[in-house]
């Protein structure tokens, strides 16, 4: 064997060996990391509570949550933790699998939170695919971040913004800084840290919610995987939550 063969087959070893140690040193799917409950165990929905009537399509597959958006519910159709929270940092990965549905009324959302307007003074509307879901916090659909295919982005909280209730202040503050996300079919990861009525969300390590008031937000209570999405005659009517969901790991503050 040449010293030039040899040296290849070394470094090879040694790319090798790198690889082994950085998989080593990778956590396994659903694996709390140190101060953190994991909220999933990847078997089964333990700690969840399953929309009675369901019938199988909030299911659990390969260690993921994984939702069709077809709920048979006859209600509320979202997952529900079991466990009620007051502050937390929640750590969810997610991935939107698919965007069937082409959504005509996705607004151009401006930083202050409101929508671009044409010459008319009517708002904007682009027609893009768009698939659409969130988390719940403390039980408040309303104080929820949003998971869509908006440019705006997702981690923005669409019920405080679009309540023309709200101070100008609140509106822009729960409007994300900047569009994190990753790819359809590619996963994300949320960073949620909630500490009284004020909220940071970091996407993809890029923070896009910056300590925002959520003003009238209950003190605490559940954590919910956001149905979303409706047919007829076999057509999708609104964007549906074809999402999956793993790691969801919480550590609550004191």
């Amino acid at each position: 064997m040449s010293k030039t063969t040899m040296t290849l087959v070394a470094v090879f070893a040694l790319i090798v060996i790198a690889f082994a140690s950085a998989a080593e040193q990778t956590p396994a799917d659903n694996t709390p990391p140190e101060g953190f409950v994991a909220l999933f165990n990847g078997k089964d929905f333990s700690g969840w509570k399953v929309p009675e009537g369901d019938n199988g399509h909030w299911r659990v597959v390969d260690g993921v949550i994984d939702y069709d958006a077809r709920s048979e519910a006859k209600g509320d159709k979202s997952l529900w933790t079991v466990q009620e929270f007051e502050d937390f940092v929640l750590l969810v990965d997610w991935r939107i699998k698919e965007t069937p549905f082409v959504n005509p009324n996705v607004y151009y959302v401006l930083p202050d939170g409101s929508h671009a307007r044409d010459i008319t003074g009517k708002p904007l509307r682009l027609a893009l695919p768009d698939s659409d879901s969130g988390i719940f916090l403390r039980g408040s659909p309303k104080a929820q971040v949003n998971i869509w295919c908006w440019p705006i982005g997702s981690g923005e909280f669409y019920g405080y913004r679009m309540d023309q209730k709200m101070p100008p202040e609140v509106r822009a503050a729960v409007t994300p800084r900047t569009q994190a996300d990753n790819p359809v079919g590619q996963w994300n990861r949320f960073e949620i840290t909630m500490r009284g009525d004020r909220v940071s969300v970091v996407l993809n390590g890029k923070k896009v919610i910056d300590n925002a008031q959520l003003p009238g937000i209950p003190p605490r209570g559940p954590i919910a995987l956001q149905h979303h999405g409706s047919m007829r005659d076999g057509k999708w009517t609104s964007p549906p939550s074809l999402v999956q969901f793993k790691n969801i790991y919480i550590k609550e503050l004191k």
